[in-house]
């Protein structure tokens, strides 16, 4: 298994620290208002990532936190009139409901700035005790000048970042570069006692704080979007390794970005979407099809019409998905024939190339391509005389490589009585060869969102 590690800038062989054990953390969402689409791809991508690794047999321990405590978390609460703790744990009830839309399960910890201020305080003053911090009129910065690898993950040096920084009039600062770690407090915001009085945690230093109390001092595997390069991780490895001496993370994983019609999302251009936006349109599990159909590190464009192309092939994945669940219902328990036995063989092979690709630095795209070549040789085989057991044996395998994904989780849904016996009728109808009131059925099936298909396995249908 290779990933690319962005500290390395190349595809490196995975060896974790713990024979099969991860320790993994993901930059989660800042809860002042609904995530969107762009934050939903790293969720996703982290997501999945975590199933993967699991399915190949790793003990996975996934730590993504929320930012519950921020200037824009102040302001939205200043605005709506109401607390800041009000705002976030709004945003986090509206995170877990958006994620659980999107297949994205809980992370095995999420933890909460807020939750954390003394584990932050006790960092920031290690580095202090250590010469990295210093105090100024109540905050505390991190002093970039003092550790010498500054830069190393945006694989810039100090001086260059010094020259393309904006020019910022803080008379505090020993240098422009230097970030926050403990802010005091203005009237009105949380606050917390610390050594250099009421304040509350920098953004850098959170991060940091809480992969050490949960994950331990070096991790497996960091990552999050690609935005966060510079200047958060490279921050957080900054005063996380000036404390311990050891790596932060082995392993720096970062998303690429997401474009909306090829412009980047803003609110200013009309382009600014949430997962709640696009679930008026569409079902969610297409947007995470859709993301998923990319490589994690490519930038990707986002249109309805690409999303109605991969509803198409999502859709083609779900009749696959139906007709072996159907074929399985009427199947016989009889012994497979030789031929049988002989096709099913070669169902392994499908599995080697999805764990081969998936393995070189877990391309999703090739991943995805593979099951649907997977479910072209089952649907090229099996008929209604396919034996149950061989049935079992494919689908097994189409849905194992599916769930690493997250897809085709939708559940078979169940029709009413009347639309039960309305089908009833028209299966009696064309028995007796009533074909204008059979059409008149499905016409006003259709009417109701019911959707009939005559196979030579008998009649199915599909909601629209």
């Amino acid at each position: 298994m290779k990933f690319y590690n962005t500290l390395t800038r190349k595809k490196e062989e995975f060896i974790p620290l713990e024979k099969g054990k991860i320790r993994m953390y993901a930059c989660g969402p800042t809860v002042y208002n609904y995530f969107h689409i762009g934050n939903a791809r790293t969720f996703m991508v982290f997501d999945a990532l975590r199933n993967y690794l699991k399915y190949r047999g790793f003990d996975v321990i996934f730590a993504q936190n929320f930012t519950d405590v921020d200037d824009k978390i102040i302001n939205k609460a200043n605005e709506e009139g109401v607390s800041p703790k009000e705002i976030s744990e709004k945003f986090i009830r509206a995170y877990f409901s958006d994620a659980e839309s999107l297949g994205i399960k809980k992370a095995d910890i999420h933890p909460k700035v807020t939750e954390n201020v003394d584990e932050i305080i006790k960092f920031v003053k290690e580095l202090e005790d250590k010469g990295y911090a210093y105090e100024s009129e109540g905050d505390v910065y991190f002093d970039v000048s003092k550790y010498e690898k500054y830069g190393k993950l945006s694989k810039q040096s100090l001086e260059d970042l010094q020259s393309g920084a904006r020019i910022e009039i803080n008379h505090q600062k020993k240098n422009p570069l230097d970030f926050t770690l403990w802010k005091s407090s203005k009237p009105g915001e949380p606050s917390w006692d610390s050594p250099w009085g009421k304040g509350r945690p920098g953004w850098h230093i959170e991060c940091s704080a809480m992969s050490r109390k949960y994950l331990g001092e070096t991790i497996d595997i960091h990552g999050g979007g690609g935005d966060l390069v510079f200047p958060h991780h490279e921050n957080e490895i900054a005063q996380s390794e000036a404390i311990s001496g050891k790596p932060f993370a082995n392993y720096w994983l970062h998303v690429g970005y997401l474009n909306v019609e090829n412009k980047k999302m803003s609110k200013s251009l009309n382009n600014f979407f949430t997962p709640r936006d696009i679930a008026k349109e569409f079902d969610l599990e297409n947007l995470r099809f859709f993301m998923l159909s990319a490589h994690y590190r490519n930038p990707i464009n986002f249109s309805r019409e690409l999303l109605a192309a991969a509803k198409n092939g999502l859709d083609r994945l779900y009749n696959g998905k139906n007709n072996l669940e159907y074929l399985l219902d009427n199947a016989k328990d009889l012994e497979p024939s030789g031929e049988e036995q002989n096709w099913t063989k070669k169902l392994g092979k499908f599995k080697e190339e999805f764990n081969k690709v998936m393995d070189d630095d877990f391309n999703t795209a090739d991943g995805i391509a593979v099951i649907f070549d997977l479910i072209k040789y089952i649907n090229t085989n099996v008929s209604d005389s396919t034996t149950k057991k061989t049935l079992q044996n494919a689908y097994d395998l189409f849905m194992e490589l599916s769930r690493v994904l997250g897809i085709l989780n939708k559940k078979e849904e169940v029709l009413d009585e009347e639309i039960e016996r309305l089908i009833e009728e028209r299966q009696k109808a064309r028995k007796e060869k009533d074909f204008k009131l059979a059409d008149e059925i499905r016409d006003d099936l259709k009417q109701k969102g019911i959707v009939l298909e005559d196979t030579p396995q008998g009649v199915k249908w599909k909601r629209i």
